[in-house]
């Protein structure tokens, strides 16, 4: 079977991550605890995890013209992710994240977006047509939403798959959500799209619903550990979440939906699809940092049956 391509078009960061016994307040200081740098963003996440998981992956983006930039085109070069459209911007420094991970894996985090605030339409569309073939899209809301908007657009022109993973939350138009094939909300996304506050199960199912009015043709609530809850033209699949020791949450998220793409990919139906997803997602909170905590499709398949 021929695994269809993946085009993920998003963030690159470096992240900078503070381990703390607990997150801070506002004016306060909390002394202690490790320090490393780690390659990040959301959309860098996501294509890595394709890779990793093992899809086609093309990765669009926008990196300055520094040592931070330079490392990240090295590294998803080392992944085996088509750099063609990694683009440089001779203006402004390559995106970075400032993290703080508190003892129970829960995470805090400040973005200076840098260049990724700079991967315009334009740059886009050139890349789009420079790739040729594409079967799905993977996008997040790192990059300006016009971006996010054209790239609907034209997917919808060429009968392209689009997920959009809308993080960090933000509102979208009517008509982007149209477009939409499958959303991946978390329970504080799907509040800022729906109007609804969710704070149980029966809520995110409203807020869901809101969406799929809307004209999004799937939702999937994704609800940490707890699991994601989908709603197709079938109704409502709980899918639970595997029971791991948790360390860190960060880009949990984007092992998520880059492991949804992959499985998409490969034409797995939209649950069993997402049962993929919640593994790659769980196996990756039980390690420190965003990149560095992807697992690679060997070690899901070592680890499926202690999970099940």
């Amino acid at each position: 079977m021929e695994t269809k391509k993946i085009t993920v078009i998003g963030s690159t960061n470096m992240d900078m991550v503070v381990k703390t016994t607990h997150l801070p307040v506002p004016g306060e200081t909390v002394l202690g605890g490790s320090f490393f740098m780690n390659p990040g963003g959301k959309g860098a996440n996501q294509a890595v995890a394709v890779a990793r998981l093992g899809g086609d992956a093309t990765f669009v983006t926008k990196i300055g013209m520094d040592v931070f930039g330079k490392q990240s085109a090295q590294l998803f070069d080392e992944e085996g992710i088509n750099t063609s459209c990694i683009l440089s911007d001779h203006t402004s420094p390559s995106g970075v994240a400032l993290i703080m991970v508190d003892q129970m894996g829960e995470n805090s985090i400040a973005v200076a977006s840098g260049a990724n605030a700079n991967l315009m339409p334009e740059d886009v569309e050139r890349c789009l047509r420079k790739i040729g073939a594409i079967d799905i899209i993977l996008l997040q809301l790192e990059i300006p939403l016009e971006t996010v908007d054209f790239v609907t657009q034209y997917a919808a022109g060429k009968n392209i798959k689009v997920i959009v993973n809308p993080a960090p939350a933000n509102l979208l138009s009517p008509e982007l959500l149209k477009r939409i094939d499958i959303i991946t909300p978390n329970s504080k996304e799907v509040e800022m799209l729906s109007g609804v506050e969710v704070k149980g199960m029966e809520d995110a199912k409203k807020a869901a619903t809101v969406l799929y009015e809307k004209g999004v043709k799937n939702v999937i609530v994704t609800l940490g550990p707890v699991g994601a809850l989908v709603l197709t033209e079938e109704g409502f699949t709980m899918v639970p979440a595997q029971k791991v020791n948790t360390v860190d949450t960060t880009a949990a998220g984007d092992v998520f939906n880059g492991a949804l793409a992959v499985a998409l990919a490969e034409e797995q139906e939209i649950i069993p699809a997402v049962e993929f997803a919640c593994l790659a997602a769980a196996l990756s909170v039980t390690k420190l940092g965003a990149q560095s905590s992807i697992p690679y499709r060997n070690e899901l398949i070592a680890k499926k049956m202690s999970f099940i």
